[in-house]
């Protein structure tokens, strides 16, 4: 028995402060997935900036929609928003004070110089719509607005808070570079160049335009980020304080609100359409769940039928209800969730349409490298587009 050898059996203790090898490839797969989100939203917020096309769109129909507004109120504009108002500029200030707003509007009593302002105001708005140097027109189209629903913030409907938002949200987004005035002249600067040979930089002056192209990119994905965040957080909310109410879960809230004298610019058609509660009944719960699901089909194509249903919803409500503002407020938000492909075959479309018709249209332009506008997202992140 002495010259048997014993053999050691390796024993490998599991401490407190040595945890199994087993949960360290577990952990560490985590740590790469948590590393490759990262970067791929990185990707996606500096790569390039989104929704070019939608912010545009959303850049002419605030800016359409608020000129309308201005129009429209045009020959009642000395009540709502001028010093002989019912809401003073006096009352107005006791309320700024309170709440931190401001308005230009109230800067002086002179008829002289609010007629100016509103003038000014129609001027901004046309301007913010067509796009003409849009970086300093969206910045006068917020104070615009902010000042206009601040001097009489009782005495709106309430479509202009969201118009708003997003008159200070897209002061952050680059809703310029295209369908406007700024866009045509960068083409038309661009063709007279043609063929010449760019300026040389220095590396320097080269790093500053990098890091500026950057940060107006990383601004303009935040800024459209925070849009599309807005409008889901109004749906989903609008449809969870649905829910809790007694006239939405028993199917007769739509009722109660077509017999509202202050929701009915035509009793006739409103008490038409309360003649089938059946219907109305099934409209209730479909708008409910409708906004409820809303931020939940965003990044699938289940959410362009849920787009047209809320379209049909809001130009019920501006028909039945007398809300065009609001309505109107609505459905231009609702066009920041389409791509930018969307918007690029509305072109095609109707040139196929106006061709199966027999009118000739001139011929398209062709973008260069540097004018087209580039997919949404990166391409090692299609997991993170608005499909």
């Amino acid at each position: 028995m002495g010259s048997e050898r014993i053999r050691e059996v390796p024993v490998t203790a599991v401490t407190p402060d040595r945890p199994a090898d087993r949960r360290t490839p577990a952990a560490g797969a985590a740590f790469r997935r948590l590393l490759v989100g990262t970067g791929a939203l990185w990707a996606l917020v500096t790569g390039r900036p989104v929704s070019l096309y939608a912010t545009s769109v959303l850049r002419i129909g605030y800016g359409l929609l608020y000129l309308i507004f201005l129009l429209r109120e045009f020959p009642h504009r000395h009540e709502i928003w001028g010093p002989g108002s019912p809401w003073t500029p006096a009352l107005a200030a006791q309320l700024f004070d309170q709440t931190g707003w401001n308005s230009f509007l109230i800067l002086s009593d002179s008829r002289a110089y609010f007629e100016l302002c509103y003038v000014l105001a129609l001027v901004t708005s046309a301007l913010f719509m067509l796009g003409w140097r849009t970086r300093a027109t969206s910045v006068l189209f917020a104070v615009v607005v902010t000042s206009f629903h601040a001097r009489a913030i009782f005495m709106t409907d309430g479509g202009d808070n969201l118009v708003l938002l997003m008159a200070l949200y897209l002061v952050l987004t680059a809703c310029g570079r295209q369908w406007s005035l700024d866009a045509r002249r960068k083409r038309t600067r661009a063709a007279r160049a043609g063929d010449a040979p760019e300026r040389v930089r220095s590396v320097p002056a080269q790093q500053l335009r990098a890091a500026r192209i950057t940060l107006t990119t990383v601004v303009h994905n935040c800024g459209v980020f925070v849009i599309a965040a807005q409008v889901c957080f109004l749906y989903g909310s609008a449809g969870l304080y649905k829910v809790q109410g007694p006239f939405w879960g028993d199917g007769t809230a739509l009722h109660y609100v077509l017999n509202l004298e202050l929701f009915q610019p035509w009793p006739a058609l409103s008490h038409f359409v309360d003649q089938y509660p059946i219907a109305m009944a099934a409209t209730g719960y479909l708008t409910v769940l409708t906004q409820v699901a809303f931020p939940f089909v965003l990044f699938g194509r289940l959410k362009y039928p849920v787009l047209t249903m809320l379209l049909g919803m809001h130009l019920g409500i501006a028909v039945l209800l007398g809300l065009p503002l609001f309505s109107g407020a609505m459905i231009v938000a609702d066009a920041v969730f389409l791509p930018d492909r969307f918007y690029t075959f509305l072109p095609r479309l109707w040139r196929r349409t106006a061709m199966r018709f027999g009118v000739r249209l001139p011929a398209p332009r062709r973008g260069t490298g540097r004018g087209s506008v580039p997919p949404q997202g990166g391409p090692s992140v299609p997991s993170l587009r608005l499909r």
